[in-house]
């Protein structure tokens, strides 16, 4: 797995909205706190689908869904920097 560009697409990409630190800015905040109890296969479907009539574009262009799992799965733990892997 990519996991270097995952982290740096999450953190450049997905930050450009939900904040640098992933704590919310035009999207919502992505922090374990945030996300806790959320289910795993909604925020994977998320990522991949996006959401209608919100800026949250889909990124099953970009990610496959065992790439979207792993994000989710970080999220979750909180997210590692890139220099981190």
């Amino acid at each position: 797995m990519r996991r270097n560009e995952l982290i740096a697409l999450v953190r450049n990409d997905c930050g450009s909205c939900h904040g640098m630190r992933l704590n919310g800015g035009l999207g919502l905040e992505l922090t374990p706190d945030a996300l806790k109890g959320k289910p795993d296969d909604s925020l994977v479907a998320t990522i991949l689908h996006g959401r209608p009539d919100t800026p949250m574009p889909p990124w099953q262009g970009f990610l496959n869904e065992a790439e979207a799992q792993w994000i989710v799965e970080k999220l979750k733990q909180g997210f590692p920097d890139v220099k981190a892997h």
